[in-house]
């Protein structure tokens, strides 16, 4: 990207409706030339919202993971193929579950806020870790999110298996079993966030940096919608996962210790009842992600993955708009494409390109929080991890030295000011 008054453009220009018509020609990538082509956009009602978080500054490899028409702002479809829906996201991505060919997308490597849709990371993480069978039991610091937020309804001290918990994260968005689950799997909450960017690297999402593992909003989390399709195909690719992700409804039993009855919860993601051969996904929303979607369902042996970021409900609920994505990538020629989706692992330390650190996720920004790179980030963490022991181990021996000094140099002065032979009275 050519800097911050590009990007501004951009946005700028994608806040009209822009059809963009077909171009002639074989079915290839077109890499993005001069100016980005704007995305088909329809303007949402006016609506009171806070801020947008403020991104990191572009990282050109880290924009360039999956292929050089990727690196765009703007839109990039395959030469020759129909215009994409026109929607309210400010980024998306389509792209085949199983060949990982990307078939179309609208700013892929440009930063959001994932709200829910990090849910998916955090299954990516834990759920090859668990049991499902597993019993869990919850403590007060489970319960500990944000007020009026998604909550399943745990109780404290109420035991529940494992694959309850899943279900209770998927179905109903339940930030309270996502903490536990974060627990269960790392040992402690920090810990299991910590595991899901250990995650996110394996994966080649470069971007994608947590910060809680609800996804509710915390300073500095990020995400874009190539890495949504990332750590969405490596979801799908759970059997598990997939078994969930299609589950209507399920009960939460009942905790008779604790006086709570069983209760029932739905699943919120209506492309499951709505779209013929849908898989399931995720749906997402934080006053300051708005609404966020990852989708998938299969046609004609085919599956795709539809992920998006930014959008508004109106006109078109973030689901409906993953569904009109869906219906266009079904449309397109099986060999059409303008990326790939990198597979786990392929991108090593060396090879793959420094994230941005994520700035504040405020609605001012903080002079003191100046961002870094996500390379410095984890160079700062490897340090730690890895030095601050022998610092601890220096400190204390430095600390005894100097104790020891001290009270050879008191002892030193008393003897002087007392002479030679003489006591202290008892």
């Amino acid at each position: 990207m050519r800097g911050r008054a590009l990007a501004a453009a951009v946005t700028a220009a994608v806040l009209v409706t822009t059809p963009v018509p077909a171009v002639a020609g074989p079915r290839a990538a077109a890499a993005p030339a001069g100016t980005p082509v704007p995305c088909p956009h329809t303007v949402p009602p006016a609506a009171a919202r806070p801020p947008r978080p403020v991104p990191p500054p572009a990282v050109p490899e880290a924009q360039r993971v999956g292929g050089d028409a990727l690196a765009t702002p703007g839109l990039i479809v395959p030469p020759g193929t129909p215009a994409p829906p026109a929607l309210t996201a400010t980024s998306w991505v389509v792209a085949d579950l199983d060949s990982g060919a990307v078939l179309g997308a609208c700013g892929p490597h440009e930063y959001g806020t994932p709200a829910s849709t990090q849910k998916l990371l955090l299954a990516a993480t834990m759920m090859p870790k668990l049991d499902p069978k597993q019993l869990a039991t919850v403590t007060r610091p489970d319960l500990d999110i944000e007020p009026g937020s998604s909550a399943v309804g745990l109780v404290q001290g109420g035991r529940y298996r494992v694959e309850t918990l899943w279900l209770g994260l998927l179905l109903n968005s339940g930030n309270e079993a996502a903490n536990l689950l974060a627990r269960l799997g790392a040992g402690s909450v920090p810990a299991g966030v910590a595991a899901m960017n250990a995650k996110a690297r394996e994966l080649g999402a470069l971007q994608t940096h947590a910060v809680t593992p609800s996804g509710l909003d915390g300073r500095g989390q990020f995400t874009s919608a190539y890495d949504l399709a990332l750590i969405g195909r490596a979801c799908f690719a759970i059997p598990d996962f997939r078994r969930y992700a299609l589950t209507r409804s399920t009960t939460i039993p009942a905790q008779p210790a604790l006086k709570q009855t069983g209760f029932q919860i739905q699943n919120e993601n209506k492309l499951i009842y709505n779209y013929p051969g849908a898989l399931g996904g995720k749906t997402g929303f934080t006053e300051l992600a708005r609404h966020t979607y990852v989708g998938a369902a299969q046609r004609a042996g085919r599956r795709l993955v539809v992920t998006l970021l930014g959008a508004e409900r109106y006109p078109l609920a973030g689901w409906k708009q993953g569904a009109a994505l869906l219906d266009w990538g079904f449309s397109l020629p099986k060999d059409a494409s303008v990326g790939r989706l990198v597979k786990p692992g392929e991108l090593t330390a060396e090879e793959a390109a420094p994230a941005a650190s994520p700035p504040p996720a405020a609605s001012e920004p903080d002079p003191a929080d100046t961002p870094g790179t996500a390379a410095a980030y984890r160079a700062a963490e490897d340090w730690t991890r890895r030095w601050w022991p022998v610092a601890a181990g220096a400190g204390v021996v430095l600390f005894v030295l100097v104790t020891v000094l001290l009270i050879r140099s008191r002892g030193d002065r008393g003897r002087r000011r007392r002479g030679p032979g003489r006591r202290r009275a008892a």
